[in-house]
């Protein structure tokens, strides 16, 4: 007996129903939106990798200003290089995550 499958109608197979047509609902605008996915794919490229330049040459534009102005025993240049690095790949990945969670 219980190997018996649910009947029509009882709660596991409304719930199964349910899943079922949540895909289904998935694929077909998947389907949809397949149009946009080459010029939707090169402008999320194109997002993370200015996010990732533009903090990290700024960093070494800094660097080098304060490099040229106060010279010391450690290079203000390589440490606002990763420093920018680092808020630029953040900056990415509050992107792609902000992209992914909208679709």
């Amino acid at each position: 007996m219980a190997d018996q499958e649910p009947r029509k109608g009882t709660k596991a197979s409304t719930e199964m129903e349910k899943t079922v047509a949540a895909k289904e609902a998935r694929k077909i605008s998947a389907r949809r939106e397949r149009d946009h996915s080459l010029l939707f794919g090169l402008s999320i490229f194109g997002i993370v990798g200015w996010s990732v330049v533009v903090p990290t040459l700024l960093g070494v534009a800094l660097g080098i200003w304060i490099d040229g102005r106060w010279p010391g025993p450690f290079s203000w240049t390589l440490m606002l290089l990763f420093g920018g690095l680092i808020c630029g790949c953040l900056n990415a990945w509050y992107w792609v995550s902000h992209v992914s969670k909208n679709e």
